[in-house]
């Protein structure tokens, strides 16, 4: 099961440091990372594909965004 980051409410940097702390506590396997604006949205994507995880998912869920990050 994933482990989920819930940084809705939050303008960037604050999702990417919250999404960046999980992805350092669990090393590997997969986090669902909410956010509720497009810049958050991109900017944790492309934080974790520098950090070596993938965005195997991107949904766009009401007005909020929800992310699925995997690292094998």
């Amino acid at each position: 099961m994933a482990q989920t980051v819930d940084a809705r409410g939050f303008s960037c940097p604050q999702p990417v440091l919250m999404a960046s702390q999980a992805m350092q506590q669990v090393g590997s396997g997969e986090i669902e990372v909410l956010v509720d604006n497009e810049a958050s949205r991109e900017n944790v994507g492309r934080a974790a594909q520098s950090k070596g995880w993938s965005v195997a998912a991107d949904e766009e869920v009401g007005s909020d965004f929800r992310l699925l990050l995997k690292k094998s």
